[in-house]
């Protein structure tokens, strides 16, 4: 019938399954056909149709209405443990997607921005803001730019389950979007935990690397409560969530530019450029390279969860037009 090897067909399989997981509404096939695409999948909507139709037959999708499915809990027990070997490099994959996919341009302040969506209980909200408002105040993000939605409301394109609010943060993969725009190759090497000390970033106590994972490093550090925030912002020391990036060495006056321009609009989060051949909080660096570090976007994120709260997060999950984003003061 055309539908690919056994491997091809099993990855277009699980895509279809994550698709309905992640969504809090049921999906009929032309949905699913469009959200496919940002997976680098194209597939018309008769077959997947017959996906789906496999799926039911399976016991892994339920039919609601007249296209719709829903994940079963087999369903969401399959695509939670299936095909791992599929899984490793997807926090990698994500990255490339969602900065290929943002638009913004610093000039025009206009376009799609890269962001993590977290669902809060409605009734600790007002606990998250105060957790999360130190953290903002000192930068320790990628923005100081935020969005609320309501239960039914969308931020991107997750909608917002009953009985939860909807909080957007910039993702620091707006960095890496802002410098494969201005035509300079980007290397997203790790996720980690940075030691702060006397206010400036000193070493990284615990990496993960992209290429070699199967999730969001950061929403692993954050499970653990690996961050110590309220150190960091009381007594200038304690641990954060931080990312690590090269770029060519030859592209440093280049990215500068470009990053400072992103800065004048609100976003950012660079701690650190190092110098060709330079060791950036002792991460070796090729004598071609320069290492980056940035604020990790879900550092308010972290702070909630150190003060207690649930919540069900969905890191470099989707992307905004920058106009819906607000100063978080003003929130």
């Amino acid at each position: 019938m055309g539908f690919g090897t056994v491997d091809d067909v099993e990855i277009k399989f699980i895509t279809i399954m994550k698709i309905l997981r992640d969504s809090p509404e049921v999906l009929g096939s032309r949905i699913i056909s469009q959200r496919l695409k940002n997976y680098g999948i194209s597939l018309e909507e008769r077959t997947v149709r017959y996906h789906l139709k496999s799926m039911d037959d399976r016991g892994f999708t339920r039919l609601l209405g007249r296209d719709g499915r829903l994940l079963t809990d087999l369903g969401i027990e399959e695509v939670e443990n299936a095909l791992v070997k599929y899984k490793v490099g997807f926090a990698l994959s994500r990255i490339d997607t969602l900065a290929f996919r943002a638009s913004f341009d610093s000039e025009k302040r206009s376009g799609l921005v890269p962001i993590n969506v977290t669902f809060f209980p409605r009734f600790a909200f007002k606990e998250a803001i105060a957790a999360m408002k130190p953290v903002f105040e000192k930068r320790i993000c990628a923005s100081d730019l935020a969005a609320i939605a309501s239960e039914g409301e969308t931020l991107g394109e997750l909608m917002v389950p009953r009985g939860k609010i909807g909080f957007a943060t910039v993702c620091s993969v707006v960095i890496n979007s802002t410098l494969l725009k201005a035509g300079i190759p980007v290397s997203s090497r790790f996720s980690g935990i940075l030691e702060i000390r006397n206010n400036v970033p000193f070493r990284f106590a615990e990496l993960i690397e992209y290429a070699g994972c199967s999730l969001d490093p950061s929403e692993v550090f954050i499970r653990a409560r690996m961050t110590s925030l309220e150190n960091v912002i009381g007594k200038g020391r304690g641990r954060v969530l931080a990312t690590y990036r090269e770029i060519p060495a030859y592209c440093r006056a280049q990215a500068e530019l470009a990053t400072n321009k992103l800065k004048s609009t609100g976003m950012g989060g660079i701690l650190a450029i190092g110098s060709p051949g330079e060791s950036v909080c002792e991460i070796t660096v090729e004598p071609s390279r320069i290492g980056l570090i940035l604020y990790n976007g879900l550092n308010p994120i972290a702070a909630a969860v150190e003060s207690g709260i649930e919540l069900e997060n969905h890191g470099m999950s989707t992307v905004m037009e920058y106009k819906h984003l607000k100063r978080f003061e003003e929130l």
